[in-house]
């Protein structure tokens, strides 16, 4: 693989990182969520939300192109989303490790995400990296004007200091 480039999210990404949420989300979530809330994220939807968070988004770039991004808000790490064209190529072990450095920048001892229960393919990307799993997570989401209860696990992961 080439070379894992990270930098922030500025305004102008805020459409890549939608099209990659979209399609990511689309493929991990339906099935696993409330109903009514797949149809509610929607590519807009994602791309009015982009726009919004660009001040939490670190990219990832492979080659000059936007491979993935994380999200990260105090002591959560909130996104973590790989281009499927990127997939397997250690991109998300890069964004997850610097998500893990930003928690712990911003003087957390304890980092934590939620994951949809069903998503066995983040659970188990999570825990080769060490996180454990916690709790169970009713996570509160709001789309389109409509609150939506999913059911999650909390995983957590010491990320300085000592135990």
């Amino acid at each position: 693989m080439s070379e894992v480039t990270l930098r922030p999210g500025t305004p102008d990404d805020a459409a890549t990182v939608a099209d990659i949420w979209h399609e990511g989300w689309h493929c991990a979530h339906p099935g696993h969520v409330p109903d009514g809330l797949t149809e509610r994220r929607t590519l807009a939807a994602f791309h009015d939300r982009a726009a919004q968070r660009v001040a939490d988004t670190t990219l990832a770039q492979v080659d000059g192109e936007v491979a993935g991004f994380i999200m990260v808000v105090g002591d959560e790490v909130e996104q973590v989303y790989v281009a499927s064209t990127h997939q397997g190529l250690g991109v998300a072990s890069v964004l997850l490790a610097e998500a893990e450095r930003q928690v712990a920048a911003a003087g957390h001892r304890v980092a934590w995400l939620a994951v949809v229960t069903g998503n066995g393919r983040a659970r188990a990307f999570y825990e080769k990296h060490g996180w454990v799993d916690v709790a169970a997570l009713p996570y509160e989401v709001v789309a389109l004007g409509e609150r939506f209860v999913s059911p999650c696990r909390r995983y957590e992961k010491q990320v300085t200091g000592s135990p």
